[in-house]
């Protein structure tokens, strides 16, 4: 999962009682702790800048802004060097930012001519501005983007090409095995029962829990198993972080006994085993009791062995396209779309619940697919001119040729299909799951990944043939949301998502888990901020993509295709006169 991280609690090192209650500790489970994102290297050049030096070419910087989710206010992210006396700069400063799949990150890079040493931008001369998102690059092939740079009437501003690099030390999991010897006994009949917890430090001193080992039983001097971490997850890729790692004694009411503590960091532990890699343990509270008080024990690294890791990226990177179609209910239950109590309520101020649902994953998913062409189904509706039912029609009233042009496309065929049918009944999934199966099916080589998204507004009717299709999609290169409008009760639509129980159908089970279920009313911003409440619903329905569809290229035994070559910037001969 990608997810932004919490910090944790800080807590009193002596206290003898451990933490309080030690949901931190006693609960932690590794899939629970949350991952902060991968990091992306964005690099800039440009090509045919405008000129505004009368007597020399222009100095150009290049100056990036982020968006607030939900806040138009654009922020200052970083500049680049200024480059003197060119127009096809190659900037060597970059931009490290946090990327997350299901998060919408809007950027601006600002172009200037640099006339003095003010850090005032107004003082230099503006050269014009390119809009994008950190998807819309990372989606293009080999993830680089070339645009054109506009902003000043009627002149040609030239075009900027930018790339985006993941950081090599995002990928990366280190698999690390530890030991100790002579602990403090903390057991009144038996020995102590140790195991370790590790956290790393946070931007703001705090500390996040990141990891726990097993208890073993009954010793003094322990040997654990050796265990695998990202390198995310421990240092969030910064070598230098300090790792906090604290050693109790196991009680079995949960009131774990603090041994004591030590401080590493993952540039110290990439040594292996040294000396350098006998840690003291101290317990800060003897310590300052105790004159002669010396350690409560060592901690020793056994073994630290760097793994790197696949990622979504290098998917993406490699070419593989993420195909989106979009699955809208039709019944009657929604309501008359003429008025306005109708989830389908066609208002000509605001967007409705469906048309909320449908941009807030769509326009993240669009920059994954190059041609920006998307199915766009309907089902449970009676259609023209016969009124025979269809739970399986194509929005734009062509079944050859499903495809709508964009979000935008998309959207338009939604309203002109709510003018033309009429809403019926009943609400079967099972059509529209086998559709995209279909096409999914026939394409199982990486090169594509199909994401449907199904809005409806209420209780499944064709539960057994939904789960069937379900359990035969979970071999297949796709995944599936559903988002839940209205106000029904959406207890059944829990089975499918099958975080819990692994859905089944007929004693087969499904082979990976593919569905993700969220009610919109979940989301809905308590002010009315529809961006917000779209930012909201994206963030978690798309959470898990990548992790599915990592899943399936593991199982697969696909690996991600090279990158198309670097961009290499055209060499500029210098022309001297004699």
């Amino acid at each position: 999962m990608f997810g932004q991280e919490k910090p944790a609690g800080q807590r009193e090192p002596g206290r003898s009682g451990g933490l309080p209650k030690m949901a931190s500790v006693g609960d932690f489970t590794v899939l629970s702790s949350s991952i902060p994102a991968t990091k992306v290297e964005l690099s800039v050049s440009c090509r045919n800048l405008l000129d505004r030096d009368t007597f020399s070419k222009s100095d150009p910087i290049c100056v990036l802004y982020t968006q607030a989710i939900g806040n138009k206010e654009w922020r200052e992210f970083g500049r680049t060097e200024v480059i003197d006396n060119t127009l096809n700069p190659d900037f060597v400063r970059k931009f490290i930012m946090d990327y997350f799949f299901e998060e919408r990150e809007n950027l601006r890079f600002d172009f200037y001519d640099v006339d003095s040493k003010s850090p005032n931008l107004s003082k230099h001369d503006f050269l014009g501005q390119m809009f994008c998102t950190l998807g819309e690059i990372v989606g293009s092939q080999g993830s680089r983007l070339e645009k054109s740079i506009v902003g000043i009437p009627g002149k040609k501003c030239g075009t900027v090409i930018v790339t985006a690099e993941e950081l090599g030390c995002c990928r990366d999991s280190v698999l690390m095995q530890f030991c100790a010897n002579k602990l403090d006994k903390k057991d009144f009949f038996g020995k102590s029962d140790p195991f370790l917890v590790f956290h790393r430090s946070n931007e703001d001193g705090s500390f996040t829990i990141c990891h726990k080992t097993e208890v073993v039983k009954n010793t003094l001097n322990p040997v654990w198993q050796a265990f695998k971490i990202s390198v995310r997850a421990l240092c969030n890729g910064d070598y230098d972080r300090t790792i906090k790692v604290e050693v109790y004694d196991w009680d079995r009411d949960g009131s774990h006994d603090f041994i004591g503590e030590f401080t590493t960091s993952y540039r110290e532990l990439s040594r292996g085993q040294s000396q350098f890699n006998v840690y003291e343990v101290i317990n800060p509270k003897k310590k300052g009791k105790k004159k002669k008080y010396v350690n409560s024990g060592t901690v020793t690294l056994l073994s630290f062995l760097i793994e790197t890791e696949v990622s979504f990226l290098d998917y993406i990177k490699g070419g593989t396209q993420i195909n989106f179609t979009v699955a809208i209910d039709f019944t009657a239950s929604n309501g008359n779309p003429l008025q306005p109590t109708s989830l389908h309520y066609m208002n000509p101020y605001q967007l409705n619940a469906y048309g909320m649902a449908l941009r807030a994953v769509g326009e993240i998913i669009q920059d994954y697919d190059s041609d920006k062409m998307f199915p766009a189904l309907g089902f449970g509706a009676r259609l023209p001119p016969d009124g025979r039912v269809s739970h399986e029609f194509a929005l734009n009233g062509n079944p050859q040729n499903p495809y709508c042009h964009g979000i935008d496309g998309v959207m338009e065929a939604y309203y002109r299909s709510l003018k033309s049918v009429q809403l019926y009944g009943p609400t079967n999934f099972a059509p529209v799951i086998n559709h995209v199966a279909r096409y999914a099916a026939s394409v199982k080589d990486g090169s594509q990944y199909f994401v449907l998204l199904i809005i409806t507004d209420g209780v499944i009717s064709d539960m057994a043939q939904t789960k069937e299709s379900i359990v035969n999609a979970s071999k297949l290169p796709m995944s599936i949301i559903i988002v839940g409008v209205g106000p029904a009760e959406f207890d059944a639509m829990e089975e499918l998502d099958g975080d819990v129980v692994r859905i089944s159908s007929r004693g087969r089970f499904a082979e990976r888990d593919i569905v993700q279920f969220v009610p919109f009313r979940d989301y809905v911003d308590r002010s009315g901020n529809h961006v917000l409440s779209m930012a909201r619903l994206a963030k978690d329905v798309l959470a898990e993509i990548p992790e599915q569809f990592l899943s399936y290229m593991r199982v697969r035994g696909i690996k991600p295709l090279p990158a198309p070559p670097p961009y290499t910037p055209p060499v500029h001969v210098l022309q001297t006169q004699i």
